[in-house]
């Protein structure tokens, strides 16, 4: 493939709605130098990180790997880039994890074979390739040029570009590659089992070139105006921002969600076209670790929860650090009135401490003020 080609194919790469995350080791460098002199690598590339000694790939798997080149450390490392493209991304647009790991010709001869392993994750599919070199065939520049055309050629696929080019391999050096395809049911059971971290359907049409979240969490059973409305007030104020609802299908109290029961719940945001993200955590410190820089939008109530030392064990310095965690995620709280112990009260109404006052932002009351309730909505309903 010439550089021709690949300049083309990068270009076309960066043209692409796919975002990316990137974590290699030992090889293909020279496809970061590729993928960021192109014009428009900041549409793509969200992150790459490097690890290359032991102690830092440990560190990013989060355990010794059974071989630090090897296959299942590439699948690995591209779950783990999932997931982070996920909490990097602009809301709803598609991303890809990629994993690279090799063992490429060095400055003392090796015993066992010149190979690299490129793994892809998007949200409908892993995707896994392992290449032995020939030894002694190519220089360690050339093996990485190689490795690094191969890296591109896997990207471009995940990103829906095609990449029709031919490798410089040798019949011998044949890719020994296997992909597999997530339906969307296999896709909510690795949300629930928390191997991804969450989902997002962006049903809404009003996509906005911004990774700031304004979100509505909730379990949303059912869905209601008081919802829709909280959220459109709290975005007007706030200005900046991509709006949407957040469902956990874990609850701190009650039994996780079925997938029959997620899929029903999405069904009603697609009937109102605004996007819902399905995440696995019920509290919002992990929430703000989920989505950092987000606005999460709540009701008096949540508010009064989220600042009383009950809640933490009876510790206030808990409860104290728990959300200066969140603070220094850039998360903040936009607060709207709601009926407390049968009286409607504001942000105002409770005291916020001192170090937490400017993650707090009230609705005024004259722009949002409705009563209704999920839970009164069910027993009108006689669920």
């Amino acid at each position: 493939m010439t550089d021709g080609c690949f300049r083309a194919l990068v270009e076309a790469i960066h043209s692409s709605p796919t975002q990316a995350v990137l974590y290699l080791s030992g090889g293909a460098s020279q496809a970061l130098g590729w993928l960021m002199s192109v014009p428009g690598a900041s549409n793509t590339v969200l992150e790459t990180v490097v690890p290359y000694s032991r102690m830092s790939m440990i560190q990013l798997l989060g355990k010794v790997p059974n071989q630090f080149a090897g296959r299942q450390t590439a699948e690995d490392m591209s779950l783990l880039a999932y997931n982070r493209a996920l909490k990097l991304s602009n809301p709803g647009s598609p991303v890809v994890g990629v994993g690279f790991t090799g063992s490429l010709a060095s400055t003392r001869p090796k015993l066992g074979d010149h190979r690299f392993h490129l793994s892809t994750r998007t949200s409908d599919q892993l995707w896994v390739s392992t290449v032995t070199l020939t030894k002694g065939l190519r220089t360690r520049e050339q093996e990485d040029r190689l490795s690094s055309q191969c890296l591109i050629k896997a990207l471009a696929n995940a990103c829906n570009v095609k990449a029709n080019s031919a490798l410089a391999l040798t019949e011998s050096e044949v890719p020994d590659e296997n992909e597999r395809k997530f339906d969307e049911d296999e896709e909510l059971e690795q949300l629930l089992s928390g191997q991804i971290c969450f989902k997002v359907y962006p049903f809404s049409s009003d996509m906005q070139n911004t990774d700031r979240k304004i979100i509505l969490s909730g379990s949303f059973n059912p869905l209601h105006d008081g919802h829709l409305k909280l959220l459109e007030v709290a975005t007007g104020i706030l200005g900046d921002g991509y709006p949407c609802f957040e469902l956990s299908a874990i609850n701190a109290d009650k039994p996780a969600l079925t997938v029959s029961q997620i899929k029903d719940r999405v069904k009603q945001f697609e009937k109102v076209g605004k996007t819902v993200i399905i995440s696995n955590q019920p509290y919002f410190y992990k929430k703000a670790e989920l989505f950092p820089g987000s606005a999460f939008v709540i009701g008096a109530d949540t508010a009064v929860r989220l600042v009383n030392p009950k809640y933490y064990g009876g510790d206030y310095g808990k409860m104290l650090d728990t959300l200066l965690g969140c603070k220094n995620t850039g998360c903040m709280f936009v607060v709207g009135g709601r009926n407390v112990d049968g009286v409607f009260k504001v942000l105002e109404d409770f005291e916020i401490p001192e170090e937490l006052k400017d993650m707090f932002m009230s609705i005024p009351p004259e722009d949002f003020r409705m009563d209704i309730s999920s839970t009164e909505i069910r027993k009108t309903r006689g669920v």
